[in-house]
């Protein structure tokens, strides 16, 4: 088992907590911080958690293996370099970095210190995903041709002027860092790294300044085509639609896959909820164990933070086609 510091303490870190606390052989935290660790310590008393101070605190703590950081995403790359520093494996909820440049700093960091990078893309790990992919690689489908996806919801509302979701600078691409950026890494498991990106991103509703429609379409470098869409001001769908030559697979729910074939044959199954945000942090700790690899290589990592990127610069600019390096 690894010991772990929650580092960032909203309502996602406390979740996080909560997924694994007593509930997981794999992977204990032990303590937590935040910028103002005091004002929780009622609920990590009562979660038994040690209270760190400061962030820098947690790295000095040698019985700390790994820091789980759920904090805004312009301070990631920061903690992570200091986390390499300190010799602390490092899971980092999504979005890695906000720049691809950021991501390579990140990675290589951690990599010279041979350090685990964990990334929350906790939708990897629901059962009707694995499955997808699966009959994805068995060929079912026949050659892919088209991949589309969102991710939307009504979350937006509950953000007010000074919460750090709520900043332009925290936020482009209005919901594309707390949701559609799991789609964009379904994808990219799927069909590789993005090519090239059009992007339109507009605030609709909103009194604050944060954009709450967004959609893109995309090219990858295996030649497959694909649209993107994230709402931030709807009611809550996932959906991710695979296009094949033989026929469809249709995630039309995180629960639910749909596979039809060309006579028009349809299958459905519906799966049991999981605790994704908790087999996510246990895939972290296998990493880190040596016992399996995360699911999300390093690569995919830098190439979903480039398509991230390539997506905010395509809404700065008109729309225009924006081609990855």
């Amino acid at each position: 088992m690894i010991n772990a510091v929650m580092v960032g303490l909203g309502w996602w870190g406390k979740h996080s907590i909560e997924a694994v606390k007593d509930k997981s052989e794999k992977i204990k935290i032990i303590g937590a911080c935040s910028k103002n660790s005091e004002q929780h310590s009622a609920y990590l008393k009562k979660n038994d958690l040690i209270i760190y101070k400061t962030y820098e605190d947690a790295l000095k703590d040698k019985s700390v293996d790994a820091v789980i950081l759920t904090t805004p995403h312009t301070t990631h790359t920061e903690q992570i370099i200091a986390a390499a520093n300190h010799n602390k494996h490092v899971f980092v909820e999504k979005p890695m970095t906000l720049t691809k440049s950021d991501a390579i700093m990140c990675v290589e960091a951690l990599k010279n210190k041979n350090l685990k990078l964990g990334i929350g893309f906790s939708r990897r790990f629901q059962p009707a995903y694995i499955d997808l992919l699966k009959m994805i690689n068995d060929g079912e489908i026949g050659d892919l041709l088209h991949i589309e996806g969102e991710q939307s919801g009504p979350s937006a509302y509950k953000l007010k002027e000074g919460m750090w979701r709520a900043s332009k600078k925290e936020s482009p691409g209005g919901a594309m860092a707390a949701r559609g950026t799991h789609v964009m890494d379904a994808m990219i498991s799927i069909a590789g790294a993005v090519e090239k990106i059009s992007c339109i991103s507009e605030r609709r509703v909103l009194d604050i300044d944060l954009d709450d429609t967004t959609s893109m379409l995309m090219k990858f470098k295996s030649g497959i085509s694909g649209y993107l869409g994230t709402i931030y001001v709807t009611a809550d769908i996932w959906r991710l639609h695979v296009y094949g030559s033989k026929g469809y697979l249709l995630m039309d729910a995180e629960t639910r896959l749909v596979k039809k074939t060309l006579d028009n044959k349809e299958t459905v199954i519906n799966y049991p909820n999981a605790n994704i945000v908790g087999l996510t942090l246990e895939a972290f700790a296998d990493d880190v164990a040596g016992k399996a690899t995360f699911p999300v290589t390093t690569d995919e990592a830098i190439d979903g933070v480039a398509a991230f990127e390539a997506m905010v610069k395509s809404a700065e600019n008109n729309n225009n086609w924006i081609s990855l390096d």
